[in-house]
């Protein structure tokens, strides 16, 4: 780049990638060569209770160093695990203990722990625990959930966890008095983040200091760490927690504390020496998170012009045999549903509900891409009710820009008001319509069908509430060689945060993005955070590493100001160089500055000496001012009023096989505005990730339980993922930039924007393909051919052509 030019906005290669890609990354595997290992035996039945455990026939596996079970703990690790976010439309929130109590919920259930040298010898020994169990009835899916003829917990009635209402106006009202009314019934099966690298944790005690170091593959190192002081009974200060490389997360890794976060610890300080778990991939499957499963019933009155008139919709959420992570999920669909549309009159109702399954908690998207499907697939049936043009119906229903920030009256799952902040959705669906060619589209679409193909364009919108507080902190140290630390609570998961945050602070401090250095999810270096999760690390973090480097900043030019016998406002830091505007020579290296902000006593080389009591400093005046402290950094936090909204739009061409019904992608194009962009490049790979996971639940990944809770595909020998073969080759990619006003650098989220119009964008091009609606996804080639035989035989019973 030239000199002096801007960071902020350009596409850099990131800078962690050479590291990574050449096999310099430090995973959680990669590190405690020298700990002992833990394995856990885990629930083979859905639901049943335990009756004994018998552990005498592993006592003499070699290499044997202790077994938990439930008995053996006490105090709070004896409690259930917490119910990390409350809400008051919970009625019934059950969490599991970290090794079960009397009863198991779901097959993967932990149950028991052992420790030997290797884990080898504690699968062996894991191997030889007896349990003997009483069957009870699973409760599976969440047919079987609503009609609750058995429960999952004795004690939860209708196995409902929770039931909540927001409402605007009178939805129902307003869908009687309308000219026209439609009803729909639609669903999303479960699936999963299935990250590359699984969970795990490393833990050491150390007997002298009585203190407690852990790493592990989390998105909350902070909130790690609180929960482990909370249950091994220690102070929060005598507990660090460092993230290393983590091999994805997708929102699987915001869940706190796992059990096994938590038991680890407790065997590394119980038997001295370092222990370690890392979880093997049928364990991911069967114990980790899900999410995504919903039943969704809508009613929408419209007027002839295609306008919501009211909009009553009714969901039910599974949320898996407990409820760690509370009503996130099912509120930002209960929400985020509405998208870029403002109808009269809303009125949202939703159960969540317990079943013998895996617990549900965020993944990528996080309940929005059920509630993008819900409203893009009403969208989509009101314009064919109608007959009027997909996007110009949508176009009729947007927010305008001169309406924001735009208030919708309802609750986010933030606690805070849903108030839109920026955005300008007519523009964004005039790139996309641009982009994908969408008036041309009748003309090629009877090419197609004249000479025997099916295609299909698809469209989908969504709104992204991103940015969640409370708060976010960033630390910015300008050391003695010139070079930039810069350290902040939350962790990366390989979205290119040592990138994107060194350019923040090299435009504010005006450095090379090579003398940067970023540090995150280290608690020793930060404390204070919350996570990484909600498309929030660049606005929460980023606004407060930007705070930070202008605090570091006005010290910066203060101190230099003396040194240059000139006015602060009359310096300028360029290239590591701090000078007098318009006075070429007249400067002063950044590291010399710092050399100056420390008052010294003792010279310890060159540079030092210039920092000596006979060197700088008033005689009259203290060395440190009363308002002052030494060395030159900043620290500041960053905590927003309320949510920022991302937004976009993706369109989507498919061509469905006439005989074997396979969907092709022949286009994929997205319009996306996440207000300033720091990296256009890193905004576009999160793009392209997304849309790869969209894809994945759309026409590929669910899981598949039988009716006795059992897991069918807990392996990628089953679970259907998509190759790179079945991603679209190429993704065309266009950018908004509506600022946010909620923070310093006008930022909104990206991390998630991908995923949420997946199902309902390719709902919407099948259906334009096939003549017919698509209700329920993923959907695969032998659904669809059911559908089509459906379809043709109800064409043929009303004597129509299908």
């Amino acid at each position: 780049m030239q000199v002096g030019s801007s960071y902020l906005g350009e596409p850099i290669a990131r800078v962690e990638d050479p590291r990574l890609l050449t096999g310099g990354g430090r995973y959680l595997d990669d590190l405690g060569q020298d700990a002992v290992e833990l394995a856990v035996l885990r629930s083979p039945h859905a639901h049943a209770r335990i009756l004994d455990i018998d552990v005498s026939g592993a006592i003499d596996v070699p290499g044997l160093l202790a077994i938990y079970t439930y008995d053996d703990l006490s105090g709070p690790l004896a409690e259930p695990l917490p119910l990390l976010i409350p809400h008051p439309s919970i009625s019934a929130g059950r969490t599991q203990y970290v090794l079960a109590k009397d009863e198991v919920n779901y097959v993967g259930e932990a149950i028991a722990v052992v420790v030997a040298e290797n884990r080898y010898l504690a699968e062996d020994a894991a191997e030889r625990i007896e349990v003997s169990y009483e069957l009870l009835p699973p409760v599976v899916g969440l047919v079987a959930a609503r009609e609750a003829q058995q429960l999952v917990h004795r004690d939860v009635e209708g196995n409902v966890a929770a039931h909540f209402v927001q409402q605007v106006g009178d939805a129902a009202a307003a869908i009687a008095a309308a000219p026209h009314r439609l009803s729909l019934e639609l669903s999303v099966e479960r699936s999963a983040s299935t990250p590359l690298e699984g969970r795990g944790v490393l833990a050491r005690w150390d007997t002298d200091s009585q203190r407690l170091r852990v790493w592990t593959s989390t998105q909350t190192a902070t909130g790690v760490r609180a929960a482990i002081a909370a249950r091994l009974g220690l102070d929060l200060g005598s507990v660090e927690v460092i993230t290393p490389d983590v091999g994805g997360g997708f929102g699987v890794k915001i869940v706190h504390p796992w059990p096994e976060e938590v038991l680890v610890p407790m065997a590394a300080r119980a038997l001295g020496r370092a222990v370690k778990f890392t979880e093997d991939r049928r364990e991911h499957f069967i114990s980790s998170a899900h999410e995504r499963a919903q039943l969704h019933e809508v009613e929408v009155g419209f007027d002839d012009e295609g306008h919501l008139l009211g909009l009553s919709v009714r969901f039910w959420h599974d949320n898996g045999a407990y409820l760690p992570y509370g009503l996130i999920v099912p509120i930002i669909t209960s929400t985020q549903l509405l998208g870029p549309y403002k109808p009269a009159a809303y009125r949202v109702e939703f159960e969540s509900l317990y079943t013998n399954t895996v617990i549900v908690t965020p993944y990528r998207g996080a309940g929005r891409p059920q509630g993008v499907f819900a409203m893009e697939r009403t969208m989509d049936a009101i314009a064919a009710e109608l007959g009027i043009d997909r996007a110009e119906v949508r176009a009729r229903n947007f927010i305008q820009p001169e309406e924001m920030p735009y208030d919708h009256g309802l609750i986010f799952q933030d606690g805070r008001p849903l108030v839109y902040d920026s955005g300008d959705f007519p523009a964004t669906l005039d790139k996309l319509k641009a982009l994908v060619g969408w008036d041309e589209w009748p003309a090629y679409q009877a090419q197609a069908r004249a000479s025997g193909r099916k295609v299909g364009l698809g469209l989908a919108c969504y709104v992204e509430g991103t940015g969640v507080g409370p708060y976010e902190g960033g630390h910015v140290q300008i050391e003695t060689t010139g070079k930039v630390k810069v350290s902040t609570g939350l962790t990366s998961q390989g979205q290119g945060h040592q990138t994107a945050f060194a350019q923040i602070v090299a435009d504010e401090l005006g450095v090379a993005i090579s003398d940067i250095e970023v540090v995150t999810g280290d608690t020793r270096r930060f404390p204070y955070a919350v996570g990484t999760f909600a498309s929030r690390a660049a606005v929460m973090s980023g606004s407060a590493i930007a705070l930070a480097a202008r605090a570091a900043r006005a010290k910066i030019l203060r101190v230099a100001a003396d040194a240059l016998e000139a006015a602060a406002e009359d310096l300028e830091i360029v290239d590591g160089m701090v000078r007098v505007k318009g006075a070429p020579g007249n400067e002063i290296a950044l590291g010399t500055v710092a050399v100056l902000s420390n008052p010294l006593r003792y010279a310890f080389d060159e540079a030092s000496k210039a920092a000596t009591q006979f060197a700088v400093g008033d005689p009259d005046l203290p060395p440190v001012a009363e308002d002052d402290e030494p060395g030159l950094e900043g620290k500041d936090y960053y905590s927003p009023l309320r949510s920022t909204f991302a937004n976009g739009m993706h369109a989507v061409i498919v061509e469905t096989d006439p005989d074997t019904a396979e969907v092709a992608i022949l286009r994929y194009c997205v319009v996306h505005d996440c207000g300033t962009l720091i990296n256009p490049r890193i905004v576009e790979g999160q793009i392209h990730g997304g849309v790869a996971q969209g894809v994945a639940g759309a026409l590929y990944e669910r899981m598949a339980y039988d009716e006795s809770g059992q897991l069918q595909n807990a392996s990628f020998m089953d679970f259907l993922m998509p190759y790179v073969s079945e991603v679209p080759e190429r993704i065309e990619i266009d950018h908004l930039e509506t600022r946010s006003p909620l923070n310093p650098l006008g930022i909104k989220g990206a991390g998630e924007a991908g995923v949420i119009p997946g199902a309902a964008v390719f709902a919407s091009a099948i259906s334009d393909a096939e003549g017919f609606q698509i209700t329920a996804m993923p959907i695969s080639p032998s659904e669809l051919f059911e559908l089509r035989r459906q379809h043709a035989a109800n064409a043929a019973q009303k004597g129509t052509q299908p």
